[in-house]
């Protein structure tokens, strides 16, 4: 059975991933938190499927791995047999009725917190956004009817749109690669 670790803010945010546009944590990375096998945790999952819908749950395909494979630990006999499972905001809340323990109940709080804090910052950055696009209109119009604006600002503006609209740029793979032979 696997130990348990502290589970930590730091620790659930580096355990959740942007898949198919939406916030998930995959099966093993859940079943470490809560301290159970993955096999484990998946049973009980299948037992109660009708918790469990497509927008609670859904199975990694071989389309959502180059997101994921760097983040992979890969085992000596090469890694999982199965493709992970991965949990949304609403299936990581229904874990804690089919894992009733303790734990799991302390776990899925700490989680649930976290996933608060990150629409809170969502919503932060969305209200960032609008004020400094309001700010520019303004400062545009002012520039229409003829007034000066200081280039320095116009230097601000530019930076920080780059800085918010700059998608995020893919990972460059690493470790070996098989040559075709």
């Amino acid at each position: 059975m696997p130990t348990e670790i502290p589970v930590t803010e730091t620790l659930v945010l580096s355990k959740i991933y942007f898949l198919r546009n939406q916030k998930v944590m995959l099966d093993e990375d859940l079943a470490a938190l809560y301290g159970v096998a993955t096999k484990r945790l998946n049973e009980q999952v299948k037992r109660n499927p009708e918790r469990f819908p497509e927008d609670f749950m859904f199975q990694i395909n071989e389309e959502d791995l180059p997101n994921l494979r760097s983040q992979f630990a890969t085992s000596s006999w090469g890694g999982r047999r199965t493709l992970p499972y991965a949990f949304t905001e609403h299936g990581v809340l229904m874990l804690s009725s089919v894992l009733s323990s303790s734990t799991a109940v302390q776990v899925n709080i700490a989680i649930m917190r976290v996933y608060t804090k990150l629409r809170e910052m969502l919503a932060t950055h969305k209200d960032i956004l609008l004020k400094l696009e309001q700010l520019e209109s303004r400062m545009m119009k002012q520039e229409l009817k003829g007034d000066k604006i200081d280039k320095d600002i116009q230097v601000v503006f530019k930076t920080l749109k780059e800085l918010l609209y700059t998608p995020e740029v893919p990972r460059k793979r690493i470790g070996f690669t098989q040559e075709n032979k």
